[in-house]
């Protein structure tokens, strides 16, 4: 088997979410190749893991991958926010939750889904090829300035319209149903000289739209801190600020008003846990204890040896109270 993602801030996810006593279950909401939960579950001989992907192939590759831990492994094969909407009843509630908001290398290597502007692959782009529309069929059904719009609010694209006007341009000769035939588009569009590949933006912005990334997230955040233990620990990874932001937001909603430096600690496993916390408090008390001041951001060794995790932002938050029933 050829794993060929290394996860993302490794060594300070572990060290924020390691369990703080002996048997307690972890739900790593975004498995991918299973990374973390390997790590984890490695380190830590008396946790349980719950894996959630919505993508079957990259499953595939976990459960092989995760095979060695037997029954301290548990697999689900849908999206985390439907998970949490509605957890089945036998899963437990977690101590711990990581959300790693990243697309794995799998996606662009393996899966022939047309991520990468660098292969000549189906422009589809889904995490779940089962369902929604893929990226050509969103690129053939929206006008220009909806493109521009989506170019520019999803990947902060400088040239959005002038690539939404080039798209535009070529679909009127045919149809654009292949990844290289679109980044050949883009890349004509805008003038050369950045670093990075011209259309690196232009695909994360349809991905980032075909599967409803940012849609998703405000649910997926808010169920999952209502399904987390109080004294529990989420910790959520982002890689592009749009996605950063509305997690720093609902984390500092979360914990009372913006800018609040009560109780933000460091996260040493061995640091003390408020496990005698009240599971019901007044909804004037905050939520959650802010744990990370400032987004963890990989260190120069790591963005040389894994230059995908250069963007990475790790933010960790302790569960105080259930809102639920707080009055």
């Amino acid at each position: 088997m050829d794993i060929v993602h290394t996860p993302a801030l490794l060594e300070e996810t572990v060290q924020y979410l390691g369990p703080r006593s002996g048997a307690e279950l972890m739900i790593d909401a975004t498995l991918g190749e299973g990374g973390h939960s390997f790590a984890f579950l490695s380190r830590f001989p008396g946790l349980r893991v719950i894996g959630i992907d919505a993508d079957a192939g990259i499953l595939a590759i976990a459960r092989e991958r995760l095979q060695v831990f037997g029954d301290r492994v548990r697999f689900y094969s849908l999206w985390s926010h439907d998970f949490f909407a509605n957890p089945p009843h036998d899963a437990g509630r977690p101590d711990t939750i990581l959300i790693d908001l990243g697309v794995s290398v799998y996606h662009y290597e393996k899966s022939g889904r047309g991520f990468s502007f660098r292969k000549d692959e189906d422009l589809d782009m889904r995490i779940d090829p089962s369902q929604g529309e893929s990226a050509a069929d969103l690129i053939g059904r929206l006008g220009e300035k909806e493109l521009a719009d989506l170019l520019y609010h999803n990947a902060g694209e400088r040239y959005s319209r002038r690539i939404a006007g080039a798209i535009v341009e070529a679909r009127r000769r045919g149809a654009i149903r292949r990844a290289a035939v679109l980044a050949g588009i883009v890349a004509r569009a805008v003038p050369s000289g950045s670093a990075f590949h011209p259309a690196t933006k232009t695909f994360q912005a349809l991905r980032i739209a075909v599967n409803g990334e940012l849609e998703r997230l405000p649910s997926l955040l808010e169920d999952a801190l209502k399904n987390l233990k109080a004294g529990g620990r989420m910790g959520i990874i982002s890689f592009h600020s749009a996605e950063d932001r509305i997690v720093k937001r609902f984390f500092r909603d979360k914990s009372g008003a913006s800018g609040n430096r009560d109780g933000v600690s460091g996260g040493s496993r061995d640091s003390t846990s408020r496990r005698d916390t009240p599971i019901c408090r007044n909804r004037d008390h905050k939520a959650v204890r802010l744990l990370t001041r400032k987004a963890i951001s990989p260190g120069e060794e790591e963005r040389r040896a894994n230059p995908p995790s250069r963007s990475a932002r790790l933010r960790v938050v302790e569960k105080m109270y259930d809102e639920e029933c707080a009055s």
